[in-house]
C-alpha cells in the first residue's frame, strides 16, 4: 500500500489529480474505523457494512491509481483480495455471534 501511494505521490503534479491520493486517505480512514466497529464496539452490522464500503474504495483506489502508474493499481490487488476475504470473515463471525456482536 505504501509503495503504490508512493508512486502515484512521486509522479508530476500535471499527471495526476488530488482524486487518486483523497480515495487513498478514505480508504485509509475506513480500514480504521473497522477495527473500532468491530472490536471494541461489537457492531457487527456496521463492520459489515464498513468493509463492504471499504471494499469499494480500495477498488475506486485501484482504478485511480492505474491511471496515473498501472503498477500502484496492481500493488493494491493483494490489499483488496485480503479485504474481501476479511468480509467474509467479518460476515461469518457477526452471525455466528449474535449476542456479542449485536
Amino acid at each position: 500500500m505504501g509503495v503504490a501511494a508512493w508512486l502515484v505521490w512521486r509522479q508530476p503534479k500535471q499527471n495526476w489529480h488530488a482524486l487518486p491520493v483523497a480515495l487513498f486517505a478514505a480508504q485509509l480512514a475506513v480500514n480504521a474505523l473497522w477495527s473500532w466497529l468491530f472490536f471494541a464496539w461489537h457492531l457487527g452490522a456496521g463492520a459489515f457494512a464498513d468493509v463492504l464500503v471499504l471494499l469499494a474504495l480500495i477498488a475506486a483506489t485501484i482504478i485511480a491509481f492505474w491511471h496515473v502508474r498501472p503498477l500502484a493499481g496492481i500493488l493494491l490487488l493483494p490489499y483488496f483480495a485480503w479485504v474481501s476475504f476479511a468480509s467474509a470473515l467479518t460476515w461469518s463471525v457477526w452471525q455466528s455471534n449474535p449476542g456479542v456482536l449485536g
